[in-house]
């Protein structure tokens, strides 16, 4: 080994480094998703149906990713759904937004054929299960995002039996 503290067998190889990155840029929302940030800035989640093989999308779609064909139909969905499958976030990382532990589960809101990715709160972590029934909490103020939504709480029913959850998952 060489004594030379330059020499690249000195010292032990860079594989991270901090260094800060700022990108903006504006997307057009287009006819389906401008319909779906009005609907979060009343409050409600609205879907989008596939005339062929009528299963509802949300956040909607512009077509049906299985059908090839345009959704046509907006349908109101929610507030509340049921927990399909979770992952409880116990470890920290870097740029991480919430503080351990959490959970990222998918809720298939009622009326939805499609489960949305969000967070559970308002509960243990070790409590969340799949088939549990949550409703919407929004936010103070409402925003054309799907961040208006702060979270799913759990609600007092009862459990969905897996057997009806099962494609969901």
């Amino acid at each position: 080994m060489s004594t030379d503290p330059s020499s690249p067998k000195a010292r032990p190889a860079v594989t991270r480094f901090k260094s800060p990155v700022r990108i903006e840029y504006e997307v057009a929302a287009g006819t389906v998703t401008s319909r779906f940030l009005d609907g979060i800035l009343e409050g409600r989640l609205e879907g989008r149906r596939c005339p062929s093989c009528e299963k509802v999308y949300i956040p909607p779609r512009g077509s049906c990713p299985t059908c090839a064909v345009p959704t046509s139909e907006p349908v109101d969905v929610g507030p509340r759904g049921t927990v399909t499958t979770f992952s409880v976030i116990r470890i920290p990382f870097e740029g991480q937004v919430l503080t351990p532990p959490y959970a990222c589960a998918h809720v298939l809101l009622d009326g939805a054929d499609v489960p949305l990715l969000h967070i559970v709160g308002e509960c243990d972590v070790d409590e969340i299960r799949m088939g549990m029934r949550v409703e919407t909490v929004w936010a103070d103020e409402l925003k054309p995002t799907l961040e208006s939504v702060r979270y799913f709480r759990p609600v007092d029913e009862d459990d969905v039996p897996y057997d009806q959850l099962r494609e969901h998952v």
